[in-house]
């Protein structure tokens, strides 16, 4: 099965973008757990974990370009503070959910009926592997056609959080507090992983200078990292 015509002419239309290879947003739109499903010898290769990759890249720039414009008094840490905020796993799904983008993923059969159009792990992967669909097909226009499509959502968020402040992710309070001493070293390292592919759990260990300060557990590592994070700002006693 792959994505029909009249769905890819759906998201191009909310993307604003007609794509020139159209293997390449399928291949955006292509969750591991389908095309581990497709017998493929490469099949690590036809999903869309490579351009979640890159898409990560493009978004960070972006992001951090804009807020370094944007609040021009802001010092360096309240910035990484910031675009935590912005491109964290939960902002990225609240972004997808805005053009449906679940609607177009390509799913195993076990993620299809464990809900995975709705998991937040598996919309923020897909919409950071979109933009760097956009990138990519765009050529010498890839920067600004990506700025184009996403700046609106980043520029929401933010009023958003406006109203409230940013509130710092478990990760990144822990790391202003580790800097607050020289030498120190924290680190994240996934400890193990269990379960099938559609259903993934990832444990992780959060240390500091080789010490074991917290553990965590998620359907992604992302969220395995925060969960580990909070564990070590509790230990801390690091509100």
């Amino acid at each position: 099965m792959s994505l029909s015509p009249f769905g890819k002419d759906m998201l191009e239309g909310k993307t604003g973008r007609d794509f020139k290879d159209k293997m390449l947003l399928q291949r955006a739109l292509t969750h591991s757990s389908y095309s581990n499903e497709s017998g493929a010898r490469n099949h690590h290769l036809l999903c869309n974990e490579r351009l979640e990759f890159l898409g990560d890249s493009v978004l960070s720039i972006i992001v951090s370009k804009y807020l370094y414009e944007k609040f021009p008094d802001c010092p360096e840490g309240e910035l990484t503070r910031m675009r935590a905020e912005l491109v964290c796993e939960r902002a990225l799904s609240s972004y997808a959910q805005k053009i449906e983008l679940g609607e177009y993923i390509l799913l195993g059969v076990g993620e299809e009926k464990n809900n995975g159009r709705e998991r937040k792990s598996i919309l923020a992967d897909a919409f950071e592997a979109l933009l760097a669909a956009i990138y990519l097909d765009s050529g010498e226009q890839g920067y600004d056609n990506v700025k184009a499509f996403l700046m609106p959502f980043i520029e929401d968020e933010v009023k958003s959080l406006g109203k409230t402040g940013f509130a710092a992710d478990a990760k990144t309070s822990l790391q202003q507090f580790v800097q607050q001493a020289e030498g120190d070293f924290l680190e994240y390292v996934i400890v193990g992983e269990s379960g099938p592919d559609h259903m993934k759990e990832f444990f992780v260990e959060a240390r500091l200078n080789s010490n074991v300060i917290g553990r965590g557990r998620g359907r992604s590592k992302r969220e395995a990292e925060q969960a580990a994070a909070r564990e070590a700002l509790a230990l801390f006693s690091v509100e």
